[in-house]
């Protein structure tokens, strides 16, 4: 159900919320020991998977959390968020591999690239 008015509800404080953001996150975070560059997608994307489902950030990716409408109150939550998985999946990647998706608009967009060039 979308939420299309102000109301006190405000999920990134709440820490059970997939938008809510620790204050220990920031944009040059190393989630996994290697940056992919190339080579062991299938362990990158594994721990990658690991780290963002700790996160509870899984669904920026895979798709279970949808893009709000804009008018949603979600909406600005969600975009940061996305924004934030977004650098995350950028800082672990490989310089070349990491510009090749920079434009990507979302954190799916960018996961399903690396998957269909990557993955098996």
């Amino acid at each position: 159900m979308s939420r299309t008015t102000n109301s006190a509800y405000n999920a990134n404080q709440d820490p059970a919320s997939p938008f809510y953001i620790h204050p220990n996150d920031n944009t040059s975070t190393q989630l996994v020991s290697v940056k992919f560059d190339g080579t062991g997608y299938a362990n990158w994307k594994r721990s990658m998977l690991l780290s963002l489902t700790v996160k509870n950030k899984l669904g920026f990716v895979n798709g279970t959390i949808l893009v709000p409408d804009e008018n949603d109150v979600d909406f600005l939550a969600w975009e940061r968020c996305n924004s934030l998985v977004a650098t995350w999946l950028l800082f672990n990647l490989d310089d070349n591999i990491a510009r090749s998706v920079l434009f990507k608009k979302t954190a799916k967009e960018i996961w399903m690239n690396l998957e269909s060039r990557f993955g098996s």
